[in-house]
């Protein structure tokens, strides 16, 4: 059996990063059965900047693009790329782009909460932001995606009251910048070849055969 580590550099307010998930696991699910691959979510910050109550949409797509209607051309093939990938985007909805910082130290202590458990706040929060347009910069709603993954909710409120592991969240953002990840989702196979971008499911399948082979002839 081969084992390969994929982490994955992403921000949950990251459309892209979205239709990055859905891409790997098309590709994760045309690799061999004997091979086995585990993921790890990684924390980027698009915006830090955000405040913790978020910012009103409207304004924040009129200082990013000028006007919400060019940032509907802008997320015009973002619709296209979703639609393919099955992920019904509906920008409108979102009333408040959001900061993440709370939601990434949410995904990181998913890590050590069973298996699979990452990965099912990861995608919830991408329902809940880009499909449902809630704020996931909001403790209600970041409770919200604990429970429905199966984490325990209480200890998680008290861990967002606290400011446990913000710090390292906010080092683990830079680590990855210092790298050289200046945009996500970026997947790091085996912790030593990165591919980046939102890459077709083909391309990140072939990536992770072929490093899969240099490690069996190795």
């Amino acid at each position: 059996m081969t084992r390969l580590t994929v982490d994955i550099v992403s921000d949950v307010m990251c459309p892209w990063c979205y239709i990055g998930k859905k891409r790997l696991e098309t590709a994760i699910a045309s690799l061999d059965p004997s091979m086995e691959i585990e993921l790890a979510w990684r924390p980027f910050q698009l915006d830090p900047t955000l405040p913790k109550e978020g910012k009103d949409r409207r304004r924040y797509l009129e200082e990013k693009f000028g006007s919400p209607e060019r940032a509907g051309q802008a997320y015009a093939s973002i619709r296209e790329a979703g639609a393919v990938e099955g992920i019904p985007f509906d920008f409108e909805a979102i009333k408040v782009s959001s900061n993440t910082l709370d939601a990434h130290r949410l995904i990181r202590w998913a890590a050590s909460a069973g298996d699979a458990v990452q990965d099912r706040v990861v995608e919830r929060l991408f329902r809940m932001y880009f499909i449902e347009g809630k704020n996931i910069g909001d403790n209600a709603n970041l409770l919200e995606a604990a429970s429905a993954a199966g984490m325990d909710e209480p200890v998680v409120r008290a861990l967002l009251d606290s400011d446990k592991d913000r710090t390292e969240v906010l080092q683990e953002i830079d680590t990855a910048q210092r790298m050289g990840v200046t945009g996500v989702p970026c997947f790091i196979l085996d912790r030593r070849y990165a591919v980046m971008g939102a890459q077709p499911a083909e391309a990140l399948a072939r990536a992770i055969n072929e490093l899969a082979a240099q490690k069996n002839t190795a």
